[in-house]
């Protein structure tokens, strides 16, 4: 790990045992669900993202400092969303792409593949017991497909989980999946001829589809170190045993790999050649001395400085007062770990399920609360500075990013009156709308121009001829798609 004698070690949101990571969790005290409503997109219905505290700072001039789109994955009908899909939102919650889904989709995120950026995001099926069966989807910044990929060699194709989709320098991509397998669950009460959900890891080539490399739990961690209790109706071939649940993947700086497993409360690293695992953080067989406890946790991330960050959800069953990020010290010489900060909610707040932890360029950190509808900004050091709050549903992970994109659709105009609705799903770089009319195209002449409010902007222009249409400009003015009313 890459000087980890002074390594920091950042919080993931930490899943509930015996719940899965869509299971709903409904709270008095998250705001009630609305939505969003469009004359030009009718069919598109984000939630109405609300600031609780703070606000998320911007500066314009300076995207790369902390982003410009903050990308989600709202979903979970039982909770009565506004909409299942992929979402990217600005700073003030006002959506900018918004993608509707028969499945809501899991860890919606800007990631680089053969040095481009893509949109990145999790599709396919998932199951109560939190897991899935999908593929990732990789989007370019006109929201044209360029690649999928899925888990391969013995698990098979389409098997890849929804809880790991990182994409490497190397233009490889992490991924886990949930392969049911033997196991004896004599250690936990049940028949030593039992199942479990073993947690398979992979590394995948993206172009190809190769499985570079391979680990498996049950090579390497036995049923007895899972603080889950067994099922009366669970370890058999039909419903076998979550006792792993291994929910996420991260390169280690020195050619390792980093697991996170939330059944056992433990971050595992593990050696690239042989799978061996050369220590465990938390769990039944800490190797370290603790300055902090987690529970339940959720993505390990190793930073470019050093340091490592998961999120604790500390239930379910719970175990601490509040879900909150951590920030640890991990000096690998000492076996020892610091707590250096602690990312905390404005009042405890438990998402039993997924999360997680994000350092931002500028230094400052964001959390995205999983299970509970809430993504939080903090400076280095735990100071909360912004919130927001999408009403409701569920988001595995949330993002803030930096994306350019230009739709290859044009806008979406409607005329009523003197009134002209405009928008353009996915456009991140429209400054202002400018209006033109005419007996037709080529008589054409700018009539009005407006500034981009939202998502939908309306400019009002008398005298409307024939044709009409609405030209999308940037901040220099140059026109970056043109738009007309449909026939």
């Amino acid at each position: 790990m890459r000087g980890l004698s002074a390594v920091v070690v950042g919080a993931v949101v930490a899943l509930a045992a015996g719940c899965s990571d869509d299971a709903p969790l409904t709270d008095p005290t998250d705001p009630p669900a609305d939505a969003h409503a469009y004359v030009t997109r009718p069919d598109l219905t984000p939630p109405v993202m609300r600031t609780t505290v703070g606000s998320l700072p911007h500066d314009p001039s300076d995207d790369a400092a902390e982003g410009n789109v903050i990308a989600l994955g709202p979903k979970d009908e039982d909770q009565e969303p506004a909409m299942q899909g992929a979402l990217l939102v600005d700073p003030t919650g006002e959506p900018v792409w918004v993608s509707p889904m028969k499945v809501g989709p899991f860890d919606v995120r800007v990631q680089e593949y053969k040095g481009a950026p893509v949109l990145t995001y999790w599709e396919g099926t998932s199951t109560e017991s939190g897991s899935g069966a999908g593929r990732v989807t990789l989007l370019d910044t006109h929201y044209r497909q360029v690649a999928t990929v899925t888990t391969g060699g013995d698990v098979g194709a389409g098997k890849a989980d929804i809880h790991e989709t990182t994409i490497t320098p190397d233009d490889t991509i992490l991924l886990t999946a949930y392969v049911p397998a033997r196991a004896d669950l004599t250690a936990v009460g049940g028949p030593k001829d039992g199942w479990v959900q073993e947690g398979v890891a992979q590394e995948v080539d993206i172009a190809t589809g190769k499985v570079l490399w391979e680990w498996r739990s049950l090579d390497h961690v036995p049923v007895a170190e899972t603080y889950s209790s067994l099922p009366k109706d669970e370890g058999t071939q039909d419903k076998p045993f979550d006792y792993f649940h291994l929910n996420a993947v991260a390169l280690d700086g020195d050619g390792a790999f980093l697991l996170s497993a939330r059944n056992t409360h433990t971050v595992y690293k593990a050696d690239r050649s042989t799978g061996k695992v050369d220590w465990h953080l938390g769990g039944k067989e800490d190797d370290f001395v603790q300055g902090a406890q987690f529970a339940w946790q959720h993505d390990i991330r190793l930073q470019d400085d050093g340091t490592l960050t998961l999120f604790d959800n500390e239930g379910s069953p719970r175990v601490g007062p509040t879900s909150r990020g951590l920030r640890l010290t991990v000096d690998e010489k000492a076996m020892t770990t610091t707590m250096v900060a602690e990312y905390l909610p404005p009042a405890a707040r438990h998402s039993d399920t997924q999360g997680n932890v994000q350092v931002l360029p500028d230094g400052n950190v964001l959390v995205g609360w999983g299970q509970r509808p809430y993504l939080t900004e903090y400076d280095g050091g735990g100071t909360l500075i912004g919130e927001l709050t999408f009403s409701s549903g569920s988001s595995y992970r949330a993002y803030r990013q930096t994306w350019h994109a230009t739709p290859t659709d044009p806008p979406d105009v409607v005329v009523q009156g003197d009134a002209v609705h405009v928008s353009w799903n996915g456009a991140t770089d429209v400054a202002s709308w400018r209006v033109v009319t005419g007996a037709d195209e080529a008589s054409a002449k700018p009539v009005a121009t407006a500034a981009k409010k939202g998502f939908e902007t309306t400019v009002h222009a008398s005298g409307l001829g024939a044709y009409v249409a609405v030209q999308a400009l940037d901040a220099d003015g140059a026109v970056l798609g043109t738009g007309t009313p449909a026939k």
